[in-house]
């Protein structure tokens, strides 16, 4: 059986914004938050994938380093790239595209912030992700140190669940939950664990 653990990076200076690929540093709370996280499983994890996106990778290369264990950047567990949307809030997006947001939060299938990513898109390149590392990594313990839209999207596939799912799954920052992978398929183990 694969065991991968999921890490949502910590809080970002400039507070909550669309960043998508806009590459922000974390406060010190953001990155405190996500050792506290990798503390508990140091000793479990046989390697690191992580988000090329510095909010990611550098905590992430810095872990693998101190166990000694690979750490893989991977860019298809990047965040999804929002186009137009990129570094403005909630409140700045309802008021330059009016109706879009709300309908993103109720159901984004088959949307695309404009000049972005499509949902679908992200969904692809997250799923041909997830199935090479079942079938790459068995009978190991993966630590993925990724984004709140990618890791929703690993969940909901791993659920079964439709693009619309991934509006019903709260990822707070420093957010770790577990998949297990085998035969029978994915299975999630717990969720919002701290």
């Amino acid at each position: 059986m694969l065991t991968v653990d999921l890490l949502r990076h910590g809080a970002l200076t400039g507070g909550i914004k669309y960043r998508g690929q806009t590459d922000d540093p974390l406060t010190i709370q953001g990155r405190t938050d996500m050792d506290l996280v990798w503390q508990k499983l140091a000793a479990e994890a046989d390697m690191i994938i992580t988000s090329p996106l510095s909010r990611c990778a550098e905590p992430a290369t810095a872990w693998a380093k101190q166990a000694r264990i690979p750490c893989i950047i991977e860019p298809r567990i990047a965040e999804m790239h929002y186009g137009a949307w990129e570094g403005k809030t909630s409140e700045t997006i309802k008021t330059e595209f009016p109706g879009m947001l709300e309908q993103w939060r109720r159901d984004p299938t088959g949307m695309r912030p404009p000049g972005g990513e499509s949902v679908d898109e992200l969904r692809q390149r997250v799923h041909a992700w997830l199935m090479e590392i079942v079938q790459r990594y068995q009978n190991k313990q993966l630590l993925v140190v990724s984004h709140s839209g990618t890791l929703r999207m690993l969940i909901a596939l791993a659920l079964g669940a439709p693009i619309a799912g991934t509006r019903h799954i709260d990822m707070p920052y420093a957010c770790w939950s577990r998949l297990y992978c085998d035969e029978q398929g994915n299975r999630l183990a717990f969720h919002q664990r701290t």
